[in-house]
């Protein structure tokens, strides 16, 4: 298979869809009713509106859902044409009201977006949920230009069916280095040595610098044009479910919130209408069966940048 035929260090997933087969053979087609154990832990390839009246009502504990951003993108052949806001309101509406049959009472929401659609997506969320938050999470990803500032941020909106939803905050720490350390007799204060640098776990704020893009030697990366990170989707999961219950996404891509759930004890169901995409999905959920790292997560907490080599020390110690 290609993938076997790269640079030893290239990880990318991008094999051909007829190398893929195996793997798309793996996922789903529905065109008729379905109960929950007829679709859990597996991919649907098929279109989010068509599939969604044949799936069970109130089975969803946490919606990811990362739509096609407001531009002119080529999503494998597939091609996502810009509209004006109001018609990506329109177009925004429409898949939240294909969704919503499907959450538990006690569901989370979290849909990713740009600077440009963020604005029409906080005004469409505010009518159908409780909106509790906005991520702003740094992006760092190409060389800028010069007739603007460089796009680095992109949100996630975090909304809710009802008041009473799962917020693990506790999971979701945050390991930083410590600039200014301080002693209580002669005693680390709130700090730990790793290895000659000085940590300290704090609570997470709702701006997230620690992000790193997939590139060609992670393991997790696909040649998917708009591919999450399974380090900032593990937050979201980790914060917002509890082990065995359900993630869904609805805009699977290359499959990295099921992957992710997966290596999180957490049940999962993607939806995608890409073939390929589907099949690279399946090839990542293979791999998570026996490799349940996720970069920048270790120890139970969210490491800040460049730390990899204290990871390591932190993970021989113990």
């Amino acid at each position: 298979m290609r993938w076997q035929m790269k640079a030893q260090r290239n990880k990318t997933i991008d094999f051909s869809l007829e190398e893929g087969k195996p793997y798309l053979e793996k996922c789903i087609s529905v065109t008729d009713k379905k109960s929950v154990t007829e679709i859990i832990n597996l991919t649907i390839n098929g279109d989010t509106l068509s599939v969604t009246p044949f799936l069970p009502h109130k089975f969803v504990d946490l919606l990811i859902a990362d739509p096609p951003y407001n531009m002119d993108k080529d999503f494998g052949g597939g091609k996502f044409k810009k509209m004006t806001d109001s018609e990506y309101a329109d177009y925004t509406r429409e898949w939240i009201e294909a969704v919503i049959p499907l959450l538990s009472d006690t569901a989370s929401v979290y849909i990713c977006c740009d600077w440009r659609t963020s604005i029409v997506i906080a005004d469409v969320l505010k009518d159908y949920f409780y909106i509790q938050n906005r991520i702003t999470w740094q992006r760092e990803k190409g060389r800028g230009r010069k007739e603007n500032w460089k796009n680095s941020m992109e949100d996630i909106w975090f909304a809710t069916v009802s008041k009473k939803f799962v917020f693990n905050v506790d999971s979701v720490m945050m390991r930083r280095r410590v600039l200014a350390p301080y002693t209580a007799d002669g005693k680390p204060k709130d700090w730990e040595d790793f290895g000659g640098e000085k940590f300290r776990n704090t609570y997470p704020s709702n701006f997230w610098d620690d992000i790193s893009i997939p590139y060609w030697s992670m393991p997790e990366n696909a040649a998917h044009p708009t591919q999450k990170p399974e380090k900032l989707l593990a937050k979201l999961i980790l914060a917002s479910s509890n082990e065995n219950d359900i993630v869904f996404d609805p805009f699977l891509g290359s499959g990295s919130t099921s992957v992710t759930a997966k290596k999180l004890g957490r049940r999962y169901l993607g939806i995608e209408k890409n073939p390929l995409y589907c099949a690279w999905a399946e090839k990542r959920l293979s791999d998570a069966e026996t490799d349940k790292k996720i970069q920048g997560y270790s120890d139970g907490v969210f490491w800040e940048r460049n730390t990899l080599a204290f990871q390591k020390k932190k993970n021989n110690a113990d």
